[in-house]
């Protein structure tokens, strides 16, 4: 009967292992980067697998996710305003707002400093 493998010692951490700063980094660049293209699943896919892994990649998760959210409610006011022939410029200024600001956050993210979207609903801190 082969020996019981060794016990970590008392009061280590059961969680996942913390990512290192390079590897937050990333994943918050991709993050944003992803919601570019993908709207709000990149930061909520990223924000449940990665929120426990480091506060960096936590915080730009979760404002990512926050972002895409707000975006999402501003592109559905605009489609519902397109009735009124105003929701074309609303949609037209949602996708560029979305692009501007998801690049910039990428490149904050990648240079490792704190970022919080402007005009954005907090649902997720």
């Amino acid at each position: 009967m082969p020996p019981p493998p060794p016990q970590p010692p008392y009061g280590a951490p059961y969680g996942p292992a913390p990512l290192s700063p390079a590897d937050e980094k990333m994943w918050a660049t991709l993050i944003h980067v992803g919601g570019i293209f993908f709207g709000f699943v990149p930061a909520l896919v990223g924000y449940l697998a990665l929120r426990d892994r480091g506060p960096f990649v936590r915080a730009h998760a979760a404002t990512a996710l926050n972002f895409q959210l707000t975006v999402m409610i501003a592109a559905f006011a605009g489609m519902v305003l397109l009735f009124l022939l105003v929701g074309a410029f609303v949609l037209i200024a949602v996708v560029i707002v979305d692009l501007i600001f998801s690049i910039i956050a990428a490149v904050k993210a990648s240079q490792g400093q704190w970022y919080r979207y402007p005009l954005t609903i907090t649902f997720v801190r």
